[in-house]
């Protein structure tokens, strides 16, 4: 109780006097999460904001585009918050657009979400997603991350955090993507590393369904409206 009223009270004021909650686990220690230690090129260490527990639990990732369609937001929430009622940890990267729509599916479902980032867990980018990382805290959830307090994010870290949000994961879901959309590299990921791949099939007129409808004529599983956790072909 103390511990959640001392986060509570930080995390409202400011997220840089939570350094001394941040947890690093290394890859040697028996709380490191067994999925990612397998994957190539596994982090040596890991730092958690939150419950590290949630790292060793059923987990599905959600990305897709920053500039998301309304269509795209819609699937993306109502997709993480069906699969949070099924008590399915939602992973995502805290990213504009589909990724931080389905961090808020997940909360408003009361579930637990893990939001991956490419820097240190003293600040939060980008800035406008500061209060739901807030809330993915005090909700049970965690923030995650490979590099310690003070590296700032830089382009390249953004996808090669993308193998975390993966490796982390028993299956990936791409809800939209263009095609270069960076979203496509955690399909990649997945790939590589023997992970379940789901996507969302959009409109063939819409820039950001050509990634995802690329992904299913490539043989990703198709993602429809009564898709069903119990149903996934999870390892």
């Amino acid at each position: 109780m103390f511990l959640s009223n001392l986060l509570h009270n930080l995390i409202l004021y400011s997220f840089e006097e939570v350094i001394i909650l941040i947890q690093e686990i290394k890859k040697e220690q028996l709380q490191f999460p067994y999925l990612l230690s397998q994957i190539k090129d596994s982090p040596q260490s890991i730092y958690v904001l939150g419950n590290a527990e949630l790292l060793r639990r059923k987990s599905i990732a959600i990305v897709g585009s920053r500039e998301c369609t309304s269509y795209g937001k819609n699937v993306a929430e109502k997709l993480a918050y069906k699969l949070a009622k099924q008590d399915t940890v939602i992973v995502s990267g805290l990213a504009k657009g589909i990724d931080v729509y389905s961090h808020i599916g997940a909360l408003k479902a009361k579930g637990k979400t893990i939001a991956v980032v490419a820097h240190g867990l003293d600040m939060i980018y980008p800035r406008e997603n500061r209060e739901v990382a807030k809330e993915i805290v005090l909700s049970g959830g965690a923030i995650v991350s490979e590099y310690p307090i003070g590296v700032k994010p830089k382009p390249e870290q953004f996808v090669k955090r993308n193998r975390i949000i993966s490796g982390l994961s028993q299956g990936v879901i791409i809800v939209e993507a263009k095609e270069r959309s960076g979203a496509l590299t955690t399909a990649n990921f997945a790939l590589e590393q023997g992970r379940s791949l789901y996507a969302v099939p959009g409109s063939i007129f819409s820039d950001n369904s050509k990634g995802t409808n690329i992904l299913i004529s490539k043989g990703a599983e198709v993602v429809t409206e009564d898709f069903d956790i119990n149903n996934l072909n999870l390892f």
